[in-house]
């Protein structure tokens, strides 16, 4: 399988394309039990009632692994993921309840180390390294990407449609020269296909603007792993920085 790599100097910020297998993030059987759908229930009492049936099915038959955790956390992952319904990771990705610290966001982005404007993020970023000593800090977009066509769709000069959205994904403006420049030609949907991929790469580009981060890749205590979800095909790629 092909895979994206990212080059580490600032002048190649996004991925270029190499032919050697990608190793893949260690993928778990789901512990999850899927409620029952129920036409019409009322939508507090569909949360009560997937609680009930996640308790019966799966919290009291394995006390091995719920017991440890109510003494703390030791996840081997942070994730971030979007926020988008249909790409749950630890769904997607089978993970069980504390082996993943996940922050979900439109677009799966992640920004640039900053004090001031993107403190939630940050302080998600240095609790997951420095606190609880991760291993592997994975970014994943996903397919048809609601916030990554947004991005692309982004006309210079003209209003914002939203409040937040249009700022929040500026953060992947890099990704988005970048396939406006080399795919000028290419349909809309294949260019936001390629952008979904892009725009991971710019996060995983952005984490190396943590101090701890950095630190942590140049000790080779850290791993950044870049993901893509293609739901519509079934499709879940990975690739190392």
């Amino acid at each position: 399988m092909s895979a994206l790599a990212l080059r580490s100097a600032p002048s190649s910020i996004i991925a270029s394309v190499r032919t050697t297998p990608a190793r893949r993030p260690r993928l778990i059987s789901p512990v999850f039990a899927a409620a029952t759908p129920v036409v019409n229930m009322d939508p507090v009492e569909r949360l009560q009632s997937g609680f009930k049936q996640f308790k019966s099915e799966v919290y009291d038959k394995k006390p091995e692994l719920f017991e440890p955790l109510k003494e703390g956390q030791a996840p081997t992952y942070m994730v971030f993921a979007c926020s988008d319904s249909r790409c749950c990771p630890s769904v997607t990705l089978g993970l069980k309840p504390g082996e993943a610290f996940t922050v979900r966001n439109i677009a799966a982005m992640v920004p640039p180390y900053d004090k001031t404007k993107y403190t939630g993020i940050g302080s998600a970023i240095e609790y997951a390294v420095c606190a609880l000593k991760v291993k592997v800090l994975t970014v994943i977009g996903h397919s048809r990407c609601g916030g990554i066509k947004a991005l692309l769709s982004m006309q210079d000069g003209a209003a914002d449609t939203f409040h937040f959205v249009e700022d929040w994904v500026r953060i992947g403006f890099l990704a988005k020269k970048k396939v406006v420049t080399e795919y000028p030609h290419t349909p809309f949907d294949d260019q936001c296909t390629i952008l979904e991929k892009e725009a991971v790469n710019v996060s995983l580009y952005n984490l190396l603007t943590y101090p701890w981060v950095k630190e942590g890749v140049a000790a080779g205590t850290l791993k950044l792993v870049g993901g893509h979800y293609d739901f519509v095909k079934g499709v879940f790629t990975t690739w190392e920085k």
